[in-house]
């Protein structure tokens, strides 16, 4: 399961999406990396670019000093006042054959604090890598790196790839090659792109003419049932499977007719008339659907079948539609998990017209009602679809339409599923963010540190002081208000999240904020910093200068996964081999596969761990469940051992401690992790909106899931206000205790 092992930073992604905006032909494109073309008008080298936001902190220029060979590279350096991510990049269409693709280049670095490395990534696969287990640091002279990725170009759609600097310091890029199967990719062989009839059809590409929709009881109806029509042919029929279908642009064919329609009579001789020119089949009395071999659940196909709405007659052609399933379909795949395809983002529609605005609502809801392997866990999400289209209707600008859509995301309640490089949601959240960051604890927002570096900062907000309100709104009415769009499996996880997203932003730079301290509540006003210049990776991992291991007391291994390298692990075997116990620190998310070494040993020759709920195009929206899989037990390590947990534990992390408790000789305390297991299965949404789902249901052995619950916990125990004041961290300290048997 490699996409839950390897799993690229947020800020990676994000600046992944932010280079898929460019250089978007489909034409065979020439790689340039040795930076010798040079385009005269930016004065940078041709076919790369870099992220403007950040140009304010980073230096990007064309270095004709210092270089690798030829006569430019291209620098990138820290101004010396932020920290932030300053990247270099390029992105080229993916048309060329083969399974294979690497990356190679040479990189100089001059006093890098922070790291600096490549990174490439494959659109449309899970395939990527950001050299983050390498970190390269310090200085260093011109030295070769090499990425390599698998390459699908059956579904590969763009390569984008660059390097970058986190952190201060500079750095320098030069030579940098790509290759296909090990031939240059210029001179790799082209793959044939051949276009679907779906592709063809693009009557409505610039808009669907469909606006102002005067919604009525009536109207709420015919719109919710075209949703869930239009989604079962979409992934049933078999003209749509083949690619002879555009579904985007048949709901902009049969929506007029489906508004007008003032009955059920009326409304099933619109919806047939269009499933007929689609096409029909003849009934098949001994075809059955595809029901599974194992445990499973079963597709729910809303109102379709019960006739209280849809005529006999159309909901007998349905049932043909769906007796006649085919193995493969032009939307969906499922290389590992589900992969929506050839889904077209709109990006130029920064606001949507109104029939694309239900488009976005019909295409997210039909992608969970069918695919969503936590679909269950969602509540009852055939009310999802008639709650949502007066919203989408309703949106008055650009923004409303993304906080919709937000909404719509949160309500299943998936920490892997939010809204990525958004600039109306950045613009919602605010410009500024305060100088010190906080984290929920006992139900309080607590000061847990600090982003800015100011003896007057520290010294008006203390490590443990609460806050009560912040510019004169208390902190429990702000939670209510931004619970709906903060998206996460959990409550504690929406805490988790939401300083850093709301409460402690704002489009003012000054903020006032309300403490509370032992005896004293008074108000403090501060000016915040813009919060682009922060360094996010470092906020959202408050122990971002932990070693990847150490000794407690001399007798206690100490892991800290968010650091290990495998590269580390015979040092680490030699130094932890003969000590008392090993705590495993899983408050973060794993730079690498934490070797099976660290199991503890018990009897069992092997373990199982983990079963996996399954979702096919067979039947779409049935999911089947695995059988197990086993860890074998190896020469692993004797003593006893201790994870940590808390809501910064998600997804790799999550599965990774699923793994440890194979074993009965470990223990898990903390408290809840982040419920999100599984990968993240990517989706394109209109208006250029990126979002996501855990693609793969995680269980234990079993049967329990570790979706929205977290992990199993054999002790609970959370920080408390009065540990943080005094700088203990109360969960390590409990861990040494469980080690020395207390």
């Amino acid at each position: 399961m490699p996409q839950l092992r390897v799993m690229l930073s947020k800020s990676v992604i994000l600046l992944m999406v932010g280079f898929l905006a460019l250089n978007t032909s489909q034409a065979q494109v020439k790689f340039r990396g040795d930076m010798e073309t040079i385009d005269p008008a930016r004065r940078f080298p041709a076919g790369w670019t870099y992220l403007a936001d950040v140009a304010e902190i980073y230096n990007f220029k064309l270095d004709s000093g210092i270089k690798q060979e030829g006569k430019y590279s291209i620098s990138i350096s820290n101004k010396g006042k932020d920290v932030d991510i300053g990247a270099s990049g390029f992105n080229i269409p993916a048309t060329f054959k083969g399974k294979e693709i690497e990356l190679r280049g040479y990189l100089k670095t001059e006093d890098v604090d922070g790291w600096a490395g490549f990174w490439l990534q494959v659109a449309g696969t899970e395939a990527g890598d950001d050299m983050r287990n390498q970190k390269i640091n310090g200085t260093t002279n011109f030295t070769e790196y090499s990425i390599k990725l698998p390459y699908n170009d059956k579904i590969a759609t763009k390569i984008t790839g660059g390097a970058r600097l986190i952190g201060k310091g500079k750095i320098w890029v030069d030579n940098v090659r790509l290759y296909i199967d090990g031939k240059l990719i210029n001179e790799a062989a082209p793959k044939q792109i051949v276009l679907a009839k779906a592709e063809q059809d693009t009557a409505f590409n610039k808009g669907s003419g469909i606006s102002d929709i005067k919604l009525t009881p009536r109207k709420l109806l015919n719109l919710t049932m075209l949703a869930q029509v239009w989604g079962f042919i979409k992934y049933h029929h078999s003209a749509v499977s083949v690619g002879n279908v555009n579904m985007d642009a048949e709901l902009f064919r049969v929506m007029p007719g489906v508004l007008k329609a003032n009955d059920n009579a009326a409304l099933s001789k619109v919806l047939e008339q269009w499933l007929d020119r689609i096409g029909t089949f003849n009934p098949c009395t001994t075809c059955k659907p595809y029901r599974g071999n194992n445990e499973s659940i079963l597709p729910d196909y809303g109102n379709l079948f019960d006739r209280s709405i849809l005529s006999p007659s159309l909901t007998a052609k349905l049932r043909n539609v769906l007796n006649y399933h085919d193995v493969e379909n032009f939307y969906i795949s499922f290389p590992n998990g589900p992969v929506f395809e050839h889904e077209q983002g709109y990006a130029f529609m920064k606001y949507p017209d109104t029939g694309f605005r239900l488009l976005c609502l019909f295409r997210y809801w039909n992608m969970i009602q069918y695919f969503y392997p936590y679909r269950h866990l969602t509540g009852n999400w055939n009310k999802v679809l008639p709650q949502f289209i007066p919203q989408f209707i309703n949106d008055a600008n650009a923004q409303q339409y993304v906080l919709t859509t937000l909404a719509l995301i949160c309500q299943i309640h998936d920490t892997h599923a939010d809204l990525w490089t958004t600039p109306e949601l950045e613009a919602y959240r605010g410009k500024y963010l305060t100088p010190f960051m906080t984290k929920f604890i006992q139900g309080k927002l607590v000061i847990t540190g600090y982003i800015a570096d100011s003896a007057i900062i520290s010294k008006s907000f203390k490590t443990g002081d609460v806050i009560k309100s912040i510019n004169g709104q208390p902190v429990a009415a702000l939670i209510k208000k931004y619970l709906p769009i903060t998206s996460a499996s959990n409550y504690q996880t929406q805490l988790r999240d939401m300083p850093l997203k709301y409460l402690l932003r704002s489009n003012n730079p000054n903020f006032k904020i309300g403490i509370q301290k032992p005896g004293i509540e008074k108000q403090v006003s501060v000016r915040g910093i813009i919060s682009s210049h922060a360094n996010f990776e470092k906020l959202a991992d408050s122990n971002y200068q932990k070693p990847a291991y150490k000794l407690i007391n001399n007798n206690i291994g100490y892991l800290y996964p968010g650091r290990y390298h495998n590269r580390d692990l015979p040092v680490i075997k030699q130094v932890f081999n003969d000590t008392k116990g090993i705590i495993i620190d899983m408050r973060c998310y794993p730079s690498e596969t934490v070797p099976y070494w660290f199991i503890p040993v018990s009897k069992a020759s092997v373990r199982p761990f983990v079963k996996f709920r399954t979702m096919g195009i067979l039947s779409p929206g049935l999911m089947e469940v695995s059988a197990p899989l086993f860890i074998p037990v190896e020469d692993n390590y004797k003593g006893k051992v201790v994870v940590i947990v808390n809501e910064a534990t998600q997804s790799a992390a999550e599965y990774t401690t699923m793994e440890f408790q194979s074993s009965p000789d470990l223990k898990v305390i903390g408290s809840i992790t982040a419920g999100a297991d599984g990968g993240v299965a990517s989706i394109l949404l209109p208006g250029g909106l990126h979002t996501g789902i855990s693609g793969l249901g995680v269980l234990y052995p079993e049967g329990t899931e570790s979706q929205q619950k977290g992990v199993k916990i054999d002790e609970h125990i959370e920080p408390t206000i009065k540990g943080t004041r005094a700088g203990r961290d109360e969960l390590l300290e409990r861990a040494i205790t469980i080690i020395n048997g207390k």
